[in-house]
């Protein structure tokens, strides 16, 4: 049974809720049981998160009610307050295409899925490589990007349209980040997709190839670069005399990336990958795959492909689109002209990063809310 204080608190809460106060509410709660160890605490955490998601309609919000409900309900499943709610959010988020998680199931009964077998192997790798680049107080989950697209199609019509890309910032912590910078900055807004490829050239099924954009400074393929010094000028680390290069001695426009196209991530329907010229020029420019029986594989790092011989180019993905990639193919079929260039532009209107898939450990539990 739960102590006097923090049924008091509850009751509180209750009542600052049906004001419309969540912030209030949220505030008791979490000083009366810090811990959130009584269900009611998550219930009524829940239903305030949901209010607010409501209101914002933060996509983000939504799955964090969702699983305070889920919490509450695995304390106590027979609450019948926490039911409702919980299938209240779950039919809304459904309606508005808002998945639980972005993350794949990983254990089913305490025991590894084969995605959790594949994800806990990919973990041991990329923490070994990318170490030097992550904070140790910070996890990685996938992230989550909302993209403004506004294009003509061929007969005329106008469409603006809502992509919505997951991050895979736990596979690519370098390009999702420097993608989340790029946008917070604004520099995709108004940025047009500038080459498009509705067949795939290396299948005869003509199959669509991609959408590439993101190139801020010119707009036209030859511009574009990394949002902070990531230790590579044009995928350079040292100059011709062999002196390291630093952000100070990199002219800004050359700033570029590592690869990290060996992360297990693989090319196929709906991904965003990173365009480039050469390895380890990566900047910020990128292409999403529309859908297709045969996504460009050969842009995919197997085990002892030389990334660097002819032909044998390596393109880190780092994104799947999990909403809107009807438009995306639908973009791939426009007419183009010269360098494969939209005869009418095809234009990032925005883009919102909703969730940036940093977790803190070190936060207790009801930082979530």
């Amino acid at each position: 049974m739960a102590d006097e204080k923090i049924v008091k608190g509850w009751k509180e809460a209750e009542k600052l809720l049906t004001k419309g106060k969540t912030n209030g509410a949220l505030d008791i709660l979490r000083e009366i049981d810090p811990d959130g160890k009584e269900a009611t605490t998550l219930r009524l955490a829940g239903q305030a998160t949901f209010m607010q998601a409501a209101k914002d309609d933060s996509r983000s919000a939504y799955r964090k009610a969702a699983k305070l409900l889920s919490d509450s309900l695995k304390i106590n499943p027979k609450d019948k307050q926490s039911n409702a709610l919980y299938n209240e959010i779950l039919n809304e988020m459904q309606d508005k295409s808002i998945p639980v998680s972005l993350v794949p199931r990983l254990m089913n009964n305490g025991t590894p899925t084969l995605t959790g077998l594949f994800a806990i192997v990919v973990a041991i790798m990329l923490t070994l490589a990318v170490l030097k680049f992550a904070q140790p107080s910070e996890e990685f989950e996938d992230g989550e990007a909302v993209m403004q697209i506004q294009w003509t199609d061929n007969q005329g019509v106008v469409h603006n349209e809502t992509v919505i890309i997951a991050l895979h910032r736990a596979e690519a912590p370098i390009h999702v980040e420097n993608f989340i910078i790029l946008a917070e900055s604004g520099k995709y807004d108004n940025v047009i997709f500038h080459r498009i490829i509705g067949d795939n050239p290396n299948t005869p099924e003509n199959d669509p190839f991609m959408i590439q954009g993101g190139d801020f400074e010119r707009g036209d393929g030859t511009g574009g670069y990394a949002g902070k010094w990531y230790g590579y000028c044009n995928g350079k680390t040292t100059n011709t005399e062999g002196v390291e290069y630093d952000a100070d001695t990199c002219p800004e426009n050359q700033w570029s990336l590592p690869g990290e196209h060996e992360n297990g991530l693989k090319h196929k329907a709906g991904s965003l990958a990173a365009a480039h010229s050469g390895l380890n020029t990566d900047g910020s420019q990128f292409y999403i795959v529309p859908s297709g029986e045969k996504p460009p594989t050969w842009l995919d790092w197997n085990e002892g492909k030389d990334c660097t011989a002819t032909g044998q180019s390596c393109h880190t993905v780092y994104g799947s689109v999990i909403s809107g990639l009807q438009y995306i193919t639908q973009i791939s079929d426009v007419n183009t002209g010269q360098d494969n260039r939209p005869v009418y532009d095809v234009t990032i209107v925005s883009v919102e990063i909703t969730d940036d898939g940093i977790v803190e450990a070190d936060d207790p539990w009801y930082k979530i809310w």
